[in-house]
């Protein structure tokens, strides 16, 4: 059952960057396709770099692949924040590929909160060793 993203949240959805590269490839009505490699994604939508920005406003089938396996969506392009970087919007999710991005973002968010901590511990550790 597709799943439309609320338009209104109380709260920004929770927003992850990936260390390596996550090629996407959007494909417009027509037959007209688009490479692009994700940069920023939440549940509600995230950004693209790309080689030339596409028409604010266009819609079309976005797809990337994750270690849980392939997210596919329909995608509304947004107003360019950059010559190459584009925010888009998510207007339709299937019920799987939600729970495979909120899965992912959800994995992310824990690595990074992870890595934080770990980050604060050595700060400790060498703070209780300085000779000041």
């Amino acid at each position: 059952m597709p799943f439309a993203p609320q338009t209104e949240f109380r709260e920004r959805a929770e927003r992850v960057g990936f260390d390596e590269k996550t090629p996407v490839v959007v494909r417009f009505p027509g037959g007209v396709r688009c490479a692009a490699e994700l940069q920023i994604v939440s549940i509600t939508g995230g950004l693209l770099s790309l080689q030339r920005p596409v028409q604010p406003g266009a819609v079309g089938k976005l797809m990337f692949l994750t270690n849980k396996g392939c997210v596919a969506g329909e995608a509304q392009m947004l107003t360019p924040v950059a010559w190459d970087r584009q925010p888009f919007k998510f207007t339709t999710l299937h019920d799987d590929d939600r729970y495979r991005l909120q899965t992912l973002i959800k994995r992310q968010i824990s690595l990074r909160r992870r890595h934080n901590e770990l980050r604060k511990s050595e700060r400790v550790e060498i703070e209780r060793f300085r000779p000041w």
